[in-house]
């Protein structure tokens, strides 16, 4: 049988909610904090050994590592030492929507501190923990310049298109000499950038907005990551080796009617005009031949495990038609709040339930269930063996179970 080794030792990954942005009306936020992970590092990372994951996402909260460019990385020492007990390999986000108080993100400094932090990071991680080491300069460059640039939801509060467009640009800038600075002390580093999967629609009644639809859909969704592949503003210095690896994100709300003014408007689930994950997969696969991983995806509530069972079937069904595909994020490990009104959102693959102070892990059985199903289909491993990296994901594995089982692309979610 033919080997085709993947980049990952599990195909199936995840990740903890770690942003630490200058929220609207609440100041500084750290969600590692609010959901407690800080505390039960290695709680979190052994249920992940215990579900055959290897790979988790996790954050490096530059507001809080980096004082006017003094650096204290023991924040995340703890969970440096969890990583090593349950050998679980980190793809590092080293700015998840939050940078430091003292930054304006539109100027020169912005991309020389970052640089500078980058490298510093990769210095302090590679000297603890051994073997591969993955990282991902800026989370969500296209969504974050959304939020900060035109919605005002964070720092650095803008309202306007343009502030997006230019915010998106400083961060593409900074991401790429960060991903330059991290090669200087790890040449062999692999980074993975990403961005959601996106399709925007007209209303039905407004035709006058298609052009603008099909242009965020089409157009705008690349932007960031044309840059960093070098296909656009050459001048930064992006190449398909800064862009490396793929992350697209697949959440229901990633498809939307669209609205002039504010966020556009998610579709109801069984709206006729929703794209099948496996068509989105594509668009980005033929853009960039870049190897890929689905970033994050979950779904909500009850809908977890019918969620998961979607998106496998959409993902074979692409790898069937040639897309080069390591891996799928089931994002996030432990619930997360909404950053809005605080309540959880229940897209975990534990929710967490308060005892007095205590947010107590408890795991959504229907969701690990058909986790366990699918890896049974995929010949992967359901619980961790004693040395997990030895090996990577025989992908040949992989693509077999496509071939085999045959699914098909549509556009029903569940």
């Amino acid at each position: 049988m033919a080997k085709k080794p993947g980049i990952f030792p599990t195909f199936f990954i995840s990740g903890f909610e770690c942003s630490t942005f200058l929220w609207k009306d609440q100041g500084r936020r750290n969600l590692t904090c609010e959901t407690q992970h800080h505390l039960y590092a290695r709680q979190d990372y052994q249920m992940l050994r215990k579900l055959g994951i290897a790979v988790a996402r996790e954050g490096i909260p530059w507001p809080m590592v980096d004082k006017a460019g003094v650096y204290d990385f023991s924040v995340i020492d703890a969970f440096l030492e969890a990583m090593a007990e349950a050998q679980i390999m980190p793809i590092w986000d080293l700015c998840h929507y939050g940078y430091p108080d003292d930054l304006d993100p539109f100027s020169e400094e912005f991309t020389q501190r970052f640089a500078a932090y980058c490298r510093a990071a990769a210095a302090y991680v590679t000297e603890r923990l051994p073997g591969q080491h993955f990282f991902t300069p800026i989370n969500e460059i296209t969504f974050f310049s959304f939020a900060a640039g035109e919605w005002g939801w964070v720092a650095p509060f803008k309202n306007t298109k343009e502030d997006r467009f230019r915010l998106r640009l400083s961060l593409c800038k900074a991401a790429i000499a960060g991903v330059k600075a991290i090669r200087e002390i790890m040449p062999e580093a692999r980074m993975v950038h990403i961005d959601p999967l996106v399709q925007v629609v007209a209303p039905l009644d407004r035709p006058d907005q298609i052009p603008a639809a099909y242009h965020e859909t089409y157009v705008d969704t690349f932007v960031a990551w044309d840059i960093l592949a070098g296909k656009k503003h050459p001048e930064l210095g992006g190449s398909p080796e800064i862009l490396d690896i793929v992350g697209a994100n697949n959440y229901s709300f990633g498809q939307m009617e669209y609205r002039e003014h504010g966020p556009h408007a998610a579709l109801d689930p069984h709206d006729e005009r929703i794209k099948p994950l496996c068509e989105l997969l594509n668009l980005v696969w033929e853009r960039y031949h870049r190897p890929m991983i689905i970033g994050e995806t979950s779904g909500m509530e009850g809908g977890r495990s019918a969620w998961l069972k979607d998106v496998m079937e959409e993902s074979l069904a692409a790898v069937n038609q040639g897309i080069d595909l390591h891996g799928i994020c089931l994002f996030p490990a432990v619930d997360m709040p909404d950053w809005h009104t605080g309540e959880w959102l229940h897209n975990g693959i534990c929710d967490l339930k308060a005892e007095g102070e205590i947010l107590k892990r408890v795991l959504h059985q229907p969701y690990v269930e058909e986790l366990r199903r699918w890896q049974k289909e995929l010949n992967r491993v359901t619980e961790l063996d004693t040395n997990p990296f030895s090996d990577p994901v025989e992908l040949q594995d992989v693509i077999d179970a496509a071939k085999r089982l045959q699914t098909q692309p549509d556009q029903n979610w569940y």
